[in-house]
């Protein structure tokens, strides 16, 4: 819908770029904040990793969400943002010394740990800082997801958290060591699941998970069960918002919390991805023999997720109102990879036309890149500009 954009006041300013509406962030981050608050204990974090623009995380911080980091580079822009330290959780498959040292002088929530190695580690580094890390298990709960196979992080095959079969034995582990203090159990299955019954599933498994350390007297303060609420890529303006109600339902009615636990979430793309668009100018109409082409001056350097994982985004040309006709949208790229859609339909592209990719608030400026020594696509919300 090309009322959506402030298009006159785009002329001005130099494509591709990405363009953020704050008032689809706000009413998506009121969704989160009401549907979350009807249930008791239950605390949600946002994913840094989706999209770091700090005007974007300014915003964020404000509606009163934690941050989930990823790195040390994450940590500290949550803090530049005005997150709560002590509402920040720092996972990760590889955390290196600085990143553990600047969590631990930040006196963040807590670590979502992945292996004994890394346990021992940051006991170390805590020790010389005579500091005592708050530290969560990441396990890994052989749940599948109906999510595209890069994104699927919770199968045994893969590289993320701590095996089920090893979850007593890595809590008795910390209860040796004097500088951490094990607060939780963490559980992250994968990005842009849509399928509920993959969330039950969790719930299923955390629940029997319980159960095995009750058995030892074992207590858990805090269940974290990460992120994956995914968001309608076909129809960003009619469903621009998750179905947040039917997501928090889900963990409410199924996962068996204990008195006094806090449930956490870390969600990311179904925060911001709806909010933002790649806004892109049309070089070159191209006709070849079978097919025409619309090519761009934004490519895969800009948002990598077509040429990565095939994903889909809805195009619209946002200048004109003719009749549509078909093109593959392709951009300057020297890789055949870069294409942002093949065989689409658009109001009937010209030199000079813009074009707006949408569902782009999600890894699309965060994942950026210097291929081609092409510079770094800007981000700009939507006050900037109106």
């Amino acid at each position: 819908m090309k009322g959506i954009f402030p298009k006159e006041k785009f002329q001005g300013i130099g494509t591709p770029f990405y363009y953020y509406d704050t008032k689809v962030l706000r009413d998506t981050l009121n969704a989160i904040n009401r549907e979350a608050g009807k249930h008791e204990g239950f605390c949600v974090h946002y994913a840094i990793k989706a999209n770091a623009n700090p005007k974007v995380l300014n915003i964020i911080s404000q509606a009163g969400l934690g941050a989930d980091c990823v790195s040390g580079g994450e940590i500290q822009a949550s803090i530049n943002a005005g997150f709560p330290s002590n509402k920040i959780v720092y996972a990760g498959v590889g955390k290196s010394d600085w990143e553990i040292n600047l969590g631990l002088d930040k006196d963040i929530f807590c670590f979502n740990v992945e292996s004994i190695p890394e346990l021992e580690v940051i006991n170390e580094l805590a020790s010389k800082k005579g500091k005592v890390a708050r530290v969560a298990f990441r396990i890994n709960p052989d749940v599948g997801a109906h999510t595209h196979s890069n994104i699927t992080t919770g199968l045994a095959e893969n590289k993320f958290g701590i095996a089920m079969s090893d979850m007593e034995r890595v809590i008795e582990e910390a209860a040796t060591m004097k500088n951490v203090r094990f607060v939780g159990l963490h559980f992250h299955i994968g990005s842009q699941i849509l399928d509920m019954g993959d969330f039950q599933a969790l719930c299923n498994r955390i629940n029997d998970l319980q159960r095995q350390l009750e058995i030892h007297h074992v207590k858990v303060e805090n269940i974290n069960v990460g992120g994956g609420l995914g968001v309608d890529y076909q129809h960003p303006n009619r469903l621009s918002i998750p179905d947040f109600k039917a997501y928090f339902d889900t963990y409410a009615r199924h996962l068996k919390l204990r008195p006094g636990q806090t449930l956490h979430f870390e969600l990311g793309r179904a925060v911001v991805a709806q909010m933002g668009s790649l806004i892109t100018r049309t070089l070159y109409v191209k006709k070849g023999a079978v097919k025409q082409f619309a090519i761009v001056d934004a490519g895969m350097t800009d948002l990598i997720r077509p040429a990565l994982y095939q994903a889909y985004h809805k195009i619209e040309n946002i200048s004109n109102d003719e009749e549509p006709d078909t093109y593959d949208v392709v951009g300057p790229i020297c890789e055949s990879s870069d294409v942002f859609a093949k065989a689409v339909d658009l109001n009937r592209v010209h030199r000079g036309d813009l074009l707006a990719i949408r569902s782009a608030g999600a890894y699309g400026e965060a994942m950026a890149s210097h291929y081609n020594c092409r510079e770094l696509p800007k981000g700009y919300v939507s006050e900037e500009i109106m």
